[in-house]
């Protein structure tokens, strides 16, 4: 049976975010399809509604599903209530609400457009059938130090106790950015990995 893999790229960003991750996966034997959404003017839970639509329509294809950032929250939202076929990996999304958004929030808003309420909100816990696995970044370089910096270990726009869900099944914190996490070598073999084992480290 066939295998393929979704890729979801983070807020103000489009798809050519995930051509890195998207040629290496596509070198593993995966059918790999960049979905490029509307992160601003849609919003994360009705693009969510869209993904859950796209999934359906593959059929019996195992179908995996890899998210940066808000693209993480996204692929949450649309597999939170199906089968446990596909593994999900998130990189540096802010699963439990975002502090720089809160911030953001006090002056700008509109940059986050349609997808505010959920970025500030998150989600509770995951309570799905699919395995999830998430990787967080460690070096503070990002948009967060404009807005006043974030607590604890960050990626610069992301603190990891951000990326920390209840009910996950891994979790890995690495040394990169937060916008260097779908282009760092360690993040794509450790999301190969997951998807293949549902680990991000093989077991002996």
């Amino acid at each position: 049976m066939s295998e393929r893999v979704l890729l979801l790229h983070g807020i103000w960003m489009r798809g050519f975010m995930m051509a890195r991750i998207a040629k290496h996966l596509a070198t593993q034997g995966y059918a790999v399809d960049v979905v490029d959404y509307p992160s601003l003017s849609k919003g994360a839970d009705a693009c969510a509604d869209d993904l859950r639509a796209r999934i359906g329509e593959c059929g019996d294809e195992t179908v995996h599903v890899v998210g940066h950032s808000l693209g993480g929250l996204v692929a949450l939202l649309a597999t939170q209530g199906e089968s446990s076929r596909g593994r999900t990996v998130c990189l540096g999304s802010p699963l439990t609400g975002s502090s720089a958004a809160k911030t953001l929030s006090n002056f700008a808003p509109w940059m986050m457009g349609r997808s505010r309420e959920r970025l500030l909100q998150g989600l509770g816990e995951w309570r799905g059938e699919r395995e999830v696995g998430v990787i967080a970044g460690r070096v503070p370089v990002g948009m967060a130090l404009l807005l006043g910096g974030l607590h604890g270990d960050n990626d610069g726009t992301v603190a990891v106790d951000e990326t920390r869900l209840p009910g996950i099944r891994d979790h890995a914190v690495i040394a990169v950015t937060h916008t260097g996490l779908p282009f760092s070598d360690e993040a794509i073999a450790m999301t190969t990995r997951f998807l293949r084992h549902g680990r991000f480290v093989e077991a002996a």
